[in-house]
């Protein structure tokens, strides 16, 4: 039989002795089912193994079939702004803390993962976003972000005023500590801490949740996914400001400077148990009744 798979490559946090373990024991497995693996370079250096073939990210990316990363939701937040760039199927395991986008357990792993290279899963799109900041109307930085783009001052409980534009047509202005841009899978995270939907994954859709508004009447909204979103930031502000992507990539705004964001071109192709259910994993996660009648 033809294997779905032939090419598997390993990602994880070479500085977590337990997803180190994990990568190790995958490399056995895998290598004794006759896969080729490829092992991401600073792991495999932790790994202390002379006879491993070590890769980057992008080669990975460019060459594997699936790829498994293993850390919690942050790592794979990290390896899918890359990995999206390319047609590669991504599979999380996880070992972190809640877990939304790392399915497997480690302790747990072997029963599920062979289901899932013998053709037997689920499969979604989640598509990623991109934050690009424009200073007299050139590009100065740009980065991409898979659960949110934020928008605020780089001080800690200090105010800014900006205004927001959809597709060129002016929402409102306003005075706040800023401003979350999320999407779908980013609704779990930053966004729902500060009070903004969750909105299940095959929605075409963006939130943006303001960050404690000076006003009362101001609330989340959720807004078409193919939308523009431009952010105008006043020039009366005089603090260090910032676009965070995923917590991960800060891009330096001035005041005057204007943020478009919008869907990125590449999506990523995660890859699920066939038992995988996202309303579970939010009565989970999440601590929500279960079903009792």
């Amino acid at each position: 039989m033809t294997k779905m798979y032939k090419t598997i490559g390993l990602i994880g946090k070479p500085e977590h002795e337990g997803a180190l373990a994990t990568i190790a024991a995958l490399h056995h497995y895998l290598e004794g089912n006759n896969y080729q693996v490829m092992i991401e370079t600073a792991v495999a250096n932790k790994l202390n193994k002379e006879d491993i073939h070590t890769f980057d990210i992008v080669e990975i990316g460019k060459q594997a079939d699936l790829a498994i990363v293993v850390g919690g939701d942050g790592y794979m937040l990290g390896a899918a702004r890359v990995l999206s760039s390319y047609d590669i199927a991504v599979l999380g395991v996880n070992r972190g803390n809640l877990g939304f986008l790392t399915d497997l357990s480690p302790d747990n792993l072997i029963e599920p993962l062979e289901a899932i290279l013998d053709g037997h899963s689920k499969t979604e799109q989640r598509f990623l976003i991109q934050a690009e900041v424009y200073r007299h109307g050139q590009l100065k930085s740009s980065n991409s972000a898979m659960n949110e783009a934020v928008l605020h001052p780089g001080k800690v409980a200090s105010m800014m005023e900006f205004a927001v534009y959809l597709d060129d047509v002016f929402m409102f202005s306003q005075r706040s500590d800023g401003i979350i841009v999320s999407t779908p899978t980013g609704s779990t995270a930053y966004s729902m801490s500060a009070g903004g939907p969750i909105m299940t994954p095959n929605l075409n859709a963006l939130s943006l949740v303001p960050m404690f508004p000076h006003t009362l009447s101001s609330r989340p909204i959720v807004v078409d996914g193919d939308s523009e979103i431009k952010l105008v930031v006043a020039t009366n502000n005089h603090e260090e400001l910032q676009v965070s992507c995923d917590g991960h990539v800060i891009l330096a705004v001035m005041p005057g400077d204007e943020i478009r964001i919008k869907k990125c071109k590449y999506t990523l192709r995660l890859v699920h148990p066939l038992d995988h259910d996202y309303f579970n994993v939010l009565r989970t996660k999440l601590s929500w009744g279960n079903k009792v009648y």
